[in-house]
């Protein structure tokens, strides 16, 4: 699947190992398609609860 560049943009990201790991963990626990998706999931959640 081509990624639409006028509506994304890829970004490369270096996470701890135990980051990851509970990233991971939310994944699997809440039956996501794909890591990206967890990772856009916990920004979402984690920037709502900021403002």
């Amino acid at each position: 699947m081509a990624i639409d560049k006028n509506k994304n943009t890829q970004v490369l990201v270096t996470l701890p190992n135990e980051l990851l790991k509970q990233i991971e963990d939310y994944w699997y626990a809440n039956r996501l398609k794909n890591r990206t998706e967890a990772i856009r999931k916990l920004i979402k959640i984690g920037l709502s609860k900021s403002s």
